[in-house]
């Protein structure tokens, strides 16, 4: 009899007619994967392989727009979803009901976070890092289940930990190979990389979560390994080490697997020649393995940015670790191709903008690269998105657009000496303190992140623009909002509502020289020390200035998103423990309102 190793995931939601989702899971051994509905839909797919593992995405179809129901998992025709001694309510789909009055929309709930350090505490009582997040929010759901929920979670990197292992995934690395040779005790091939995905979908709160809350996925730099790509010199480096290329190739192999495939629609995996490759084959390993290092050699190679549209909500996450150009002297945080794709989502369906190419124009780019897997990826797309406008626009980059002023201001310091501005020691010096300080945020890419913020001031300057832009972002281990200041801006500035909302951990440490940093970070004595920074490293002066409306706060939390109409409604929580001993409970932590044309507000 074929048992559940992991899943199920809930993963993509159809919002363009509400009849159908894909569900994720992994089996012990080759079966027939079904998905059961209390309301009759469903659907089936047989498992592929995947050096020794066998996994499946399920689509379902036939479910109701607008209503809600129950669902099993049978493998072979057996049943093991929900669990027979599950304490949790039964794992459903909810589904949007399409075309809803327009003069009373439905809202979109979009909760976001990053960096969940999953290991579990070696006393259950007392978790070294605080309460997770995710298992809070997890046990609120649970107790309340008619509360509202989100109608998605977006994680933004830092899934699992490939470089900081748990005591007791170190005592299993152990028992496999000798942990006094590299990378120790850090992962080394895709069979840990599962090790890791136990250790943190199995989780019992978390798994029934992600059974019942969709999620949209993107990888950060420790879903490989710290700082990854920070630069050429560093990539030079770790790929002269005998234990990276398997480090490297296992870890986008297994984020193909475990994240990226549950992002995209039904019409995207259909048109995935690799998807095709790898379901047809009697064990795919090989044909995934030559796509990882595709992928890791040539940034341009895929794309593992993606969209997604929650009716007038529209998602777009982008990839800010592979699709690096690393090269010194044209650095950029995206390829042009991958930037070229982010202007045109954005701008689809908003009307022409100055400054960006509209999608028949010269210049303009579809989005995909000159390879069979992009073309069938990008076709797919083109058919499973509608062409009208869009309400809210939601940049999901794992790292922040803008950082507090010092932080930002040594970032750009440090691009341009190690650009050789001033000179070969000083570039030297740079390199050094770039790694050492983890200096390659938006702001370590000073000509990216001028094509960003140009990006979103055009989307929001359009015709028809979105009533809110929000760049969505974690990384940083603390939580704050920001919005910038257009008085200074050289063109027409935006008439969207333009927010940073940056909010992690969702459980992991909060150091006290991470409070300290980032307090003075955004702290004027920080800003003039910047300004030293910037007139040491000749960086021009911004266009472009921003404050802080919210923040900064520490701890493990979520933010939550709620759009209605042409409003904003942005809530952060925090898990905090019970002094009495009792479980750990989300405290909010900040309300506010904000509002498009068209709408009045009175929050900030």
């Amino acid at each position: 009899m074929a048992g559940l190793r992991l899943g199920p995931l809930l993963r993509h939601v159809d919002w363009e007619t509400g009849t159908g989702a894909t569900v994720w899971v992994e089996a012990d051994r080759p079966c027939e994967a079904e998905v059961r509905c209390a309301d009759g839909a469903g659907g089936t797919a047989r498992t592929w392989q995947i050096a020794g593992h066998h996994y499946a995405l399920i689509q379902v179809s036939g479910l109701r727009p607008g209503a809600e129901t129950a669902y099993r998992v049978l493998l072979d025709g057996e049943q093991v979803w929900p669990l027979p001694d599950s304490s949790f309510p039964d794992s459903t789909i909810r589904t949007p009901a399409p075309g809803t009055d327009s003069t009373d929309p439905a809202p979109v709930r979009v909760a976001f976070g990053s960096c969940r350090w999953a290991a579990p505490p070696s006393d259950a009582s007392h978790d070294p890092v605080g309460p997770d997040a995710l298992d809070t929010l997890a046990q609120a759901l649970a107790r309340a289940p008619e509360a509202p929920r989100p109608d998605v979670l977006v994680l933004l990197g830092d899934q699992v930990y490939a470089d900081e292992t748990s005591a007791e995934t170190r005592r299993w690395l152990a028992e496999r190979r000798d942990l006094s040779e590299p990378p120790g005790e850090q992962v080394a091939d895709y069979e840990e990389y599962t090790r890791l995905y136990y250790e943190s979908w199995l989780d019992p709160e978390v798994r029934w979560l992600l059974s019942t809350v969709p999620s949209c996925m993107i990888f950060d730099d420790h879903d490989v390994i710290d700082d990854w790509n920070t630069s050429e010199a560093w990539q030079r480096r770790m790929r002269a080490t005998p234990w990276w290329r398997e480090r490297i190739l296992s870890g986008l192999m297994s984020y193909w697997v475990h994240q990226h495939l549950g992002n995209l629609s039904p019409a995207e995996l259909a048109a995935d020649p690799l998807y095709a490759e790898v379901r047809a084959a009697e064990d795919g390993t090989e044909a995934l393995r030559e796509f990882a290092a595709r992928a890791d050699a040539d940034p341009g190679y895929t794309r593992w940015s993606y969209r997604r549209d929650f009716g007038r909500t529209r998602l777009l996450m982008v990839d800010t670790r592979a699709a690096r150009v690393l090269e010194e002297g044209r650095r950029a945080m995206l390829t042009d191709k991958e930037l070229a794709w982010v202007r045109e989502q954005a701008m689809d369906g908003v009307g022409g903008a100055p400054g960006l190419p509209g999608p028949d124009e010269p210049g303009a780019a579809s989005g995909g690269h000159d390879t069979a897997h992009d073309r069938g990826h990008d076709t797919a797309h083109d058919r499973g998105h509608h062409k009208g406008g869009y309400d809210h626009l939601l940049l999901g980059t794992s790292l922040p657009w803008l950082l507090p002023h010092f932080v930002h201001d040594v970032e750009a310091w440090n691009a341009s000496v190690c650009g050789g501005r001033r000179g070969g020691r000083w570039a030297r010096i740079g390199e050094d303190l770039r790694q050492r300080g983890d200096l390659e945020h938006w702001a370590a890419f000073p000509e990216s992140f001028d094509a960003l913020t140009d990006t979103i001031a055009a989307v929001g300057g359009a015709p028809g623009a979105p009533a809110t832009i929000s760049v969505l972002s974690g990384d940083v281990h603390h939580a704050y909002v920001a919005a910038p200041d257009w008085s200074r801006w050289p063109s027409r500035p935006p008439r969207s509502q333009v927010r940073q909302l940056t909010c992690s951990p969702v459980h992991n440490s909060i150091y006290a020289s991470i409070r300290l940093g980032f307090r003075f970070g955004w702290s004027a004595a920080g800003r003039a020390l910047g300004r030293a920074f910037r007139r040491h490293g000749r960086v021009p002066h911004p266009r472009l200035s921003w404050h802080k409306t919210g923040g900064p706060w520490f701890g493990n939390q979520l933010m939550t998103l709620t759009l209605r109409g042409r409003t904003a409604h942005l809530r952060l929580d925090q898990a905090q423990s019970d002094p009495s001993g009792g479980a750990a409970r989300l405290v909010t932590a900040l309300e506010t309102d904000w509002a498009g044309q068209g709408a009045s507000s009175d929050g900030s």
